[in-house]
């Protein structure tokens, strides 16, 4: 993606916000619906919201049948407003929050968790009836191997750390193309 097409998402994701909080309405949507590189579909697309480097809300689909425009749109809504993990964005907090946008390639189920590179690839795991996923950043942000990625993965998903060890565990991966304000 063109770097003059990541900073148009993350425009419209910040807008979208923006838009949430004062009311007003700037229309970068609809340039993003013009630009051929934003108007694809099926790809999952991550809004992450950073407040002076911690997380402040991350929301986002594995795939969707939206636009890159539209998933940024509504992805950076949920990421201020819907993440059950941090209180609603407030009036006046967007100025000190940076946004960051991860696009995904399609995921790819794994036959062994030796195909699965933190740092590189995200990972889905499906296990129990429930399902977790980090984002290829995370791992390294962490700073956490495989093993360690894996059983904070589990304990995400509700389950002990252990449990990406079971035999009904599945793991999908993917690459993701990642950009920030």
């Amino acid at each position: 993606m063109t770097e003059a097409s990541q900073r148009l998402l993350l425009k419209i994701a910040r807008e979208s916000i923006a838009n949430r909080l004062t009311g007003k309405s700037k229309d970068s949507l609809k340039a993003g619906l013009t630009n051929p590189e934003l108007t694809v579909s099926g790809h999952g697309l991550f809004v992450s919201i950073y407040k002076q480097r911690d997380l402040r809300g991350c929301i986002g689909c594995l795939s969707t049948d939206s636009t890159l425009a539209e998933a940024a749109d509504r992805m950076a809504l949920e990421a201020a407003f819907e993440d059950p993990r941090f209180e609603p964005l407030r009036v006046g907090e967007l100025l000190f929050c940076a946004l960051e946008i991860s696009v995904l390639s399609p995921l790819r189920e794994i036959e062994s968790l030796d195909e699965f590179l933190p740092g590189r690839d995200g990972i889905l795991m499906t296990a129990a009836g429930r399902r977790a996923v980090f984002l290829p950043q995370v791992a390294s942000e962490q700073g956490w191997d495989a093993a360690e990625t894996l059983e904070h993965l589990s304990v995400k998903a509700g389950l002990p750390p252990d449990a990406y060890k079971r035999a009904d565990a599945r793991f999908e991966i993917f690459e993701a193309e990642v950009f920030a304000e």
